[in-house]
């Protein structure tokens, strides 16, 4: 028998059918998508997607006739013992995969995630996922819901579950911005298969990539995930959230240790960020361009080198030492092509604040605490889902150079509300987008897209404007009024119920 030829090479219709969005939703249940290595979006819809909001939304194609723009959430979490703060580690009867397994087997209709032969994630019968980062963290990954009040809901309780199992090993689940209480060197990797070939690629990029270790292990993050609903609705959200992303990171500082002590920076995560792979990480240029489109996107992921690929095995390998765009070319090393698959799986490597796939996943700001944990999804969702609040964010954010933003993403990291963007100080300007999100709220609250109690979750980051003080300064007021007592107190002030 004949070998099998190689299939064709990725048109550019397929790669660009990875952005149909919320209006491609239905394509994609049919088949179109493949299956990346990526967490569950926005727009993988189906049963999970029902909520308590109507559906009417503010923006064009929103309405029942039309796609609907919903929103996700990722929540990352700090697994450590409720005492000392030390990192659980993935072995042992009192360990993480202990945990996911407990999940997977009390969980009605969970089913267990591997990798090669490793336990890594449960997946949820009702949508979402929990799976486990490289250093450890635990990762709750939403299902799509209609508005931020039926996320929440949705989301806490789920958290809840997560958590109460956690507790029944004797640990616990604690959102922010980093693991507060582990150093580098203590770090309970995960034994993904793809860490060892992502460690690898930090490595080397030599000083452009030395942060990347710590923000695989120790930093965490809430990711929101917003709808777009045509080519020209994902250029106008791009636009204003790349831009947005930069102002609104200083609203939610929260990583200000290393190893439980002051580290001089307000967040750790952050200016660990721009040291991990600056190509694909932090501010895009493309992205911030008064013409971007899907073509740009496209033509920017195309020019960086893939980071692993699937293997036969069922893990990960390292992926060739070309970009993605020579590979649709020369295809890999062992005769095979890149495949829709290994497109997505690429696009899911890109660590931009804003992630473009079939949704638009926003990435910048540091994980609040438990208490504040749904500002980030109401903040994005308010200036994300109303043109008018869109509209004026761009206005106002207009001109700044991608320069400028990085220039200001380090001096938020240092210096919080008393950094400067182009000039301007941080706080007035985040100040105005906030004002704007509860604008966009409203909007959504009046026409039956959200539910009024929506609004409360903005609150938090009114207290932050208002008194000056971010997350990280609290923290680090709170260690120092008791720096012995302060791992258990902050531990039990901050975890998951």
């Amino acid at each position: 028998m004949a070998p099998s030829s190689p299939p064709p090479p990725l048109t550019r219709a397929a790669l660009r059918s990875v952005f149909a969005g919320a209006a491609g939703a239905d394509a994609a249940d049919a088949g179109v998508s493949g299956t990346g290595d990526s967490h569950p979006g926005v727009s993988e819809r189906g049963a999970s997607e029902t909520g308590a909001c109507e559906t009417r939304a503010s923006g064009a194609g929103a309405d029942a006739s039309g796609p609907r723009e919903l929103v996700g959430v990722e929540v990352e979490t700090a697994a450590v013992d409720p005492a000392t703060g030390a990192a659980v580690p993935y072995e042992g009867p009192r360990g993480l995969r202990a945990l996911l397994e407990l999940l997977a087997a009390e969980w009605p209709g969970a089913a267990p995630m591997s990798d090669r032969t490793v336990l890594t994630g449960v997946r949820l019968a009702g949508g979402g996922t929990v799976t486990l980062e490289h250093g450890g963290a635990v990762e709750y990954s939403s299902p799509p819901r209609t508005c931020v009040a039926e996320l929440a809901r949705v989301t806490d309780a789920a958290l809840r579950e997560v958590a109460a199992a956690a507790r029944r090993l004797g640990f616990a689940l604690v959102p922010g911005g980093q693991y507060p209480f582990t150093a580098p060197d203590q770090v309970a990797w995960v034994p993904h298969s793809r860490t060892p070939v992502m460690r690898r690629h930090f490595e080397s990029l030599g000083p452009a990539g030395s942060g990347g270790p710590w923000v695989m292990s120790l930093a965490l993050s809430t990711q929101v995930s917003l709808d777009f609903t045509s080519p020209g609705d994902l250029a106008d959200k791009l636009r204003t959230l790349a831009a947005v992303s930069t102002p609104a990171a200083a609203l939610f500082l929260n990583a200000p240790l290393e190893g439980g002590r002051p580290c001089g920076l307000l967040s750790r995560r952050m200016d660990s960020l721009r040291r991990t792979d600056p190509a694909r990480t932090g501010v895009i240029p493309a992205m911030l361009r008064q013409d971007v489109d899907v073509e740009k996107v496209i033509d920017w992921a195309l020019t960086l080198p893939m980071i692993h690929r699937a293997a036969p095995d069922g893990g990960r390998c390292a992926a060739p030492a070309a970009d993605f765009g020579t590979l649709l070319t020369t295809g890999f090393p062992d005769g095979g092509r890149p495949s829709l698959a290994d497109w997505r799986s690429h696009l899911s490597q890109i660590f931009s604040d804003v992630r473009v796939r079939e949704t638009l996943e926003l990435r910048a700001v540091d994980g609040p605490p438990y208490r504040a944990l749904f500002a980030a999804p109401a903040f994005f969702t308010g200036l994300g889902y109303h043109p008018p609040a869109r509209a004026a964010a761009t206005e106002m954010l207009r001109g700044i150079s991608p320069g400028e933003h990085r220039t200001a993403l380090e001096d938020i990291a240092r210096r919080g509300l008393g950094a400067r963007l182009a000039g301007r100080p941080v706080r007035e300007v985040a100040a105005e987008l906030l004002r704007l999100s509860r604008e966009g709220l409203r909007a959504r609250v009046a026409t039956g897209a959200e539910r009024p109690e929506a609004l409360a979750f903005l609150d938090p980051l009114d207290a932050v404007l208002d008194e000056g003080v971010t997350f990280a300064e609290r923290m680090l007021a709170e260690r120092a009024r008791d720096p012995a007592g302060f791992p258990a107190h902050h531990i039990a002030r901050h975890r998951v119920p």
